[in-house]
């Protein structure tokens, strides 16, 4: 359909640019202050909800439960410094792009390498969902139109940043950049500002929630209760350590010395994340910051009318009274950090979308650079699913983030573990003094973030897995065991493949029996009786389908008048169906001579329109359909094209690319008057 793919080629090429050739893949390469907004963006912006997830938790427990806010705060940091620590060994060990399924996969096996990646799979669609929703209920605090259409936001949003994706790394790069640095200035800027009015200038600042009281029975949370509700906070406030994992994914992504890029890299998003957090918190405790999950019913004093402002908005509502610039700054660089931090999600999940199909776990399709050298598929491929899942859980934030950190704690855990393996494996054969004390440090680093991540992650499920949770969990080992199958499936393919070539004796066909099927006496029938005739078959005939017996007498009469002098065999079809009699001649042909080739050769027009297809080749389609199931039968489409194809390809030539030009390097091809 030459028509209507320039149609579509004009507006890919509008959407996505033009395509790069395979040997530009070097160019898209990241720099590290490019690679810090491309692959961190997730990690760094998780602080502007992550703050928020521990005081909505604590408020349950009543005003009083908000001073163990910052201690949940710097636990969350501790384990952050850990991961930190733990991940920077990872990308020096394993820096090619496999990340934590990679390490996995060589040292505990495939089992716990194919479980890391359902893990990372699930948590990937998840950030995309959680980043889009808190960036809808952030710029929703400013925007009230936001806010009140937050599910066509968050849709909208899903979209953008997979186009942007689509048009390739280095280009998503840049733009990333901009709001991930105005971000990390805007409330770095907003926290000093704040704590120099409370601690140098003495100033009262109360946040606009703090006049209001918690509606919270706390006589009923015993000693226990009470652990389990600052457990709980905790958990929500570890979702700032997801999109870590990213990085060692996207290891292949920096440019050289990628290991070593990666790993400073690493170190400036836990320097950033952690004091970004931290100050959050510290300050929404101190101005009295309040948020809750239903604030009509457990905020006492409401006025009518009245809409929640997450913790960010409150915080620089606070800080920058009588500048209202500053609030909305915040509100903008907060939104459009956290709209494009699933970017982190759609670098991470195409990679090892494609390692995991490279692998034969997923399908081959993921595993293909699209024309901007981007994983087109997986990019695709996650937009819809996280559209999915925002979809079902409306756009709530507080409902998404159950789900959440299950997934990348699991892959944290093994990942330690499979490192710490990883290091004793070495240290059995390394005789260097000096190599030997490098690996020991390395891996008593790893065996801490194993004890870390692995306590957090019983935390987590024990806090959370009645509260969401365990669709998390489901969706895991759904996706396991889908990828198990897709895995059975290519390895019997490839198994049944090897036994047929040990059988192929490599004997030629001791005959070809070629059919030429005729439906009139026009132009493309003779082309092809004259193609099949070059073919120098042992056999040859021409066979139509009686389905209108005036118009075979016909075809039979003209037949007889021509010079033509291949036989015209006519099959009956009581039922007027072309199909089976066809099928049914052809097998009987097999049946005859088991060791001769069956050749078909279908005349076909070549349109240039979609609509002339519903106009003809409909059964030759049909026919090719069934003869492919038939072993032995060989089927050649002979094309015809007609002026409409003719016209339609003079107009998409400067515009074609052959399918795969793009991944073989090749680029476009000259119109047909050019060499």
């Amino acid at each position: 359909m030459p028509g209507f793919t320039s149609a579509t080629t004009a507006a890919k090429r509008l959407l996505l640019g033009r395509p790069f050739r395979s040997d530009s893949l070097g160019s898209t390469l990241l720099p590290k202050r490019i690679a810090l907004p491309v692959f961190s963006s997730d990690a760094m912006s998780s602080v502007a909800y992550a703050p928020q997830e521990i005081f909505l938790v604590l408020s349950l427990a009543g005003i009083s439960a908000y001073s163990f806010a910052p201690w949940v705060g710097l636990a969350v940091a501790v384990v952050m410094v850990v991961v930190v620590a733990s991940y920077r060994q990872n990308v020096h060990a394993y820096p090619s792009g496999g990340g934590d399924y990679e390490v996995a996969t060589a040292n505990l096996g495939p089992n716990a390498g194919l479980t890391v990646g359902a893990a990372l799979l699930v948590d990937y669609v998840l950030t995309v969902a959680v980043s889009v929703t808190s960036a809808a209920e952030n710029i929703g605090s400013a925007i009230p139109f936001v806010h009140e259409h937050k599910l066509l936001f968050c849709i909208l949003g899903i979209a953008l940043v997979a186009a942007v994706n689509l048009r390739g790394i280095r280009e998503s790069g840049f733009l990333m950049a901009i709001p991930t640095y105005a971000f990390i200035i805007g409330v770095l800027a907003m926290l000093v500002w704040g704590f120099v009015q409370l601690f140098l200038m003495g100033r009262d600042l109360q946040a606009g929630t703090a006049q209001y009281d918690l509606v919270a029975d706390q006589s009923d949370f015993t000693t226990l209760a009470m652990v389990f509700l600052v457990a709980r906070s905790f958990t929500s406030g570890c979702a700032a350590l997801t999109g870590v994992e990213a990085i060692s994914n996207g290891v292949p992504a920096f440019q050289k010395p990628k290991s070593r890029n990666a790993a400073t890299t690493l170190l400036l998003l836990g320097a950033f994340s952690i004091t970004l957090l931290l100050g959050i918190v510290v300050l929404g405790e101190k101005l009295h910051a309040k948020y809750v999950l239903d604030p009509q019913a457990e905020l006492a004093g409401l006025p009518d009318g009245y809409q929640q402002k997450a913790i960010l908005a409150q915080l620089a509502e606070t800080v920058f009274a009588g500048f209202p610039l500053g609030f909305y700054v915040i509100a903008v660089v907060t939104a459009l950090i956290l709209l494009l931090a699933a970017n982190t999600a759609f670098n991470g999940f195409p990679v090892l979308g494609s390692v995991l199909a490279q692998d034969r776990y997923l399908p081959r399709q993921l595993h293909t650079r699209g024309d901007r050298l981007a994983f087109s598929n997986g990019i695709v491929f996650l937009a819809l699913v996280a559209i999915g899942f925002v979809i079902a859980f409306d756009a709530e934030v507080t409902r998404l983030i159950q789900l959440y950190i299950v997934g990348v704690f699991v892959s944290f855990t093994l990942s330690q573990t499979g490192m710490v393996r990883h290091w004793t494996r070495l240290l059995k054969t390394e005789t260097d003094p000096d190599a030997r004390g490098r690996m020991i440090r390395s891996r008593v680093v790893n065996a801490v973030g194993m004890v870390m991540t692995g306590t957090v992650l019983v935390v987590v499920l024990l806090t959370k897995f009645t509260s969401g949770a365990w669709i998390a969990v489901l969706v895991m080992v759904i996706m396991f065991v889908l990828m198990k199958l897709v895995h059975r499936h290519y390895t019997a393919v490839e198994s049944e493949l090897e036994a047929a070539a040990e059988e192929d004796d490599g004997v030629l066909p001791s005959r070809t029996h070629s059919i030429v099927l005729v439906s009139s006496l026009l132009i493309p029938t003779l082309r092809a009786l004259r193609y099949a005739r070059a073919t120098r078959p042992d056999t040859l005939e021409a066979v139509t389908v009686n389905v209108d017996d005036r118009a075979t007498r016909i075809l039979v009469s003209k037949w007889e008048e021509s010079d033509i002098s291949i036989p015209l065999k006519v099959i009956a079809s009581p039922y007027r169906d072309v199909t089976r009699p066809v099928i049914t001649y052809v097998r009987r042909i097999r049946a005859a001579a088991p060791r001769d080739v069956v050749t078909v050769f279908i005349p076909e027009y070549v349109v240039g329109h979609w609509w002339e297809h519903i106009l003809h080749n409909q059964s030759a389609l049909r026919l090719k359909t069934r003869l492919l199931f038939e072993p032995g039968v060989m089927v050649t489409s002979v094309p015809w094209q007609l002026d409409s194809s003719n016209r339609a390809a003079q107009r998409s030539d400067v515009e074609y690319i052959a399918p795969g030009d793009t991944r073989r390097g090749f680029g476009v091809t000259p119109p047909r008057d050019q060499p």
